[in-house]
């Protein structure tokens, strides 16, 4: 008895996804369609191997003058005695985010978020280079641009390769695939799945900026706060 009323049951959900459409991944679409995008990054310092072709990736696709950079690895003490040393890899670069001091004190609204994509970015035109964004900024990545005296930071090549339909540069560039980059809000990209399945940290979130940057952190030291 109890068999056949669970045949039964298992038979009639069966009926009801295929006469409703309703499946997993229709209700995954469903939550995305219901909020806009909201790119994030992950850096896998389990697999970075700081040979830096990011930063020249992003530093060619961006024009990013000599004397700044958008993008960083910073590397840190060796790990255990020569020759079997190990060192860690840490990406530094904007945040973008989610509560962005630096887009709260801009007195011009130079300072902004992309509404369609979460990314935070800085109007030219209206920056007038007071650099109180400079300031505020937690991470300590911006710069006044030597070009244009304007601020200047990572936008995820948001006018360069995200507008050519292209993943970031430093993304590309990445011989190791250490760099996952996608719309968080879409549980099914590869960069919610990321984060979903792997121990993940982010920087300052005591703050409450809420930084769409994940590490994936190196098994021999301690998270960066």
């Amino acid at each position: 008895m109890t068999t056949c009323s669970r045949r039964n049951f298992v038979s009639g959900m069966g009926a009801l996804i295929l006469m409703t459409g309703t499946s997993v991944t229709s209700l995954a679409k469903e939550e995305k369609a219901d909020k806009p995008k909201r790119y994030a990054m992950v850096h896998d310092e389990t697999a970075c191997i700081g040979c830096t072709a990011c930063m020249d990736a992003c530093r060619e696709t961006n024009h990013v003058p000599e004397g700044v950079s958008r993008l960083e690895i910073l590397r840190s003490e060796p790990y255990g005695e020569f020759p079997n040393q190990e060192y860690e890899f840490f990406r530094q670069s904007c945040q973008h985010c989610t509560n962005a001091p630096c887009v709260a004190v801009c007195p011009t609204g130079a300072s902004f978020i992309d509404h369609e994509t979460g990314i935070v970015d800085v109007n030219k035109d209206l920056c007038v280079g007071c650099q109180y964004c400079i300031a505020v900024c937690p991470y300590r990545v911006r710069f006044i641009h030597p070009v244009h005296r304007t601020a200047d930071k990572c936008n995820f090549c948001r006018d360069t390769n995200l507008a050519a339909g292209k993943q970031p540069a430093c993304v590309e560039a990445c011989p190791t695939k250490a760099l996952t980059f996608g719309d968080m809000n879409d549980p099914t990209s590869a960069v919610a799945r990321k984060v979903k399945q792997s121990p993940v940290y982010r920087t300052k979130v005591e703050l409450g900026t809420q930084p769409n940057l994940y590490h994936i952190p190196f098994q021999h030291g301690e998270p960066r706060r």
